[in-house]
């Protein structure tokens, strides 16, 4: 093996070192310097949300809205670098650039430069609240963890049959808000059946504008029958997501918030050797 082989080879186990160590600070929380990264990151969130709700304010925004604006572009250009750093320290960063996280990072930087084509798009930028979900692997929240992995299960498993309940709830609407066209017609604000429709929605799900009401006997009469359906259909979805919750915390797991440096999913069993996702070593 010659020189330059020997230097190439030292150069890649050098990069493979330094691509490591910036793992475990930016996606992991177990040593001092990850969760000292995370902490300043979600301090720098939370202040750069602050400032955009700031700028929506016209007298702050009169008197401070260049170092707003100054704020603004400083807390993009931070996260811009700690998104591209994220994509180069991971051993698969099509996995973490697809991953929920992983678009959640992107669209928290996107409004900005956005603003330079389409006014006022920076206010999307309270996306990045989202990103303070990390704070339940920052701080060990491990359960917290276990907690929300079981409702997003749960949902899952009732997805066949929330679909149907909103199927059936969607033609519900449909005819009741037809029915009520008929009853009360254009004259009593009832003007086409999409509006009907929207009415019906309003008033099944107990919400209740207001805005337009039934005048005539019979449509009081469906009005009434419509309100006390709301009060059972609203209970269906509830049960359904409980039923399956129940089954699951049969068969519930403490997980923990070691992130894959490959894919940097997180939530794998306390004796996991290899990540459950993509199948690399923990």
């Amino acid at each position: 093996m010659d020189l330059s082989d020997k230097k190439a080879k030292s150069k890649e186990r050098l990069f493979a070192s330094w691509r490591l160590v910036m793992h475990e600070i930016i996606f992991e929380a177990d040593t001092a310097a990850g969760k000292a990264f995370d902490v300043i990151l979600l301090i720098l969130i939370l202040s750069s949300v602050t400032a955009v709700m700031l700028e929506s304010v016209v007298s702050i925004e009169a008197e401070h809205g260049t170092l707003l604006r100054i704020l603004e572009w400083t807390f993009t250009i931070l996260f811009t670098v700690e998104y591209l750093a994220r994509i180069i320290c991971i051993g698969k960063p099509f996995k973490y650039i697809f991953s929920f996280l992983g678009i959640v990072d992107l669209l928290a930087v996107i409004p900005t430069y956005l603003s330079l084509f389409v006014s006022g798009t920076r206010f999307l930028i309270v996306i990045r609240t989202i990103r303070l979900l990390r704070v339940f692997r920052i701080f060990k929240l491990a359960r917290y963890i276990s907690e929300g992995n079981v409702l997003l299960h749960a949902l899952r498993a009732s997805r066949y049959k929330i679909t149907v309940f909103l199927g059936t709830v969607l033609s519900l609407v449909i005819i009741a808000g037809t029915a009520m066209y008929l009853v009360e017609g254009v004259e009593n604000g009832f003007t086409s059946i999409p509006k009907s429709i929207y009415w019906a929605i309003v008033t099944l799900t107990t919400v209740g504008y207001g805005d337009i009401a039934p005048q005539t006997i019979f449509g009081q009469i469906l009005a009434s029958l419509i309100m006390i359906m709301g009060y059972g259909i609203i209970a269906v979805p509830t049960g359904i997501v409980t039923v399956e919750m129940a089954n699951l915390r049969k068969e519930e797991k403490m997980l923990t918030t070691q992130s894959c440096p490959f894919c940097s999913r997180d939530g794998h069993d306390t004796d996991a050797l290899y990540c459950k996702y993509c199948g690399g070593k923990l």
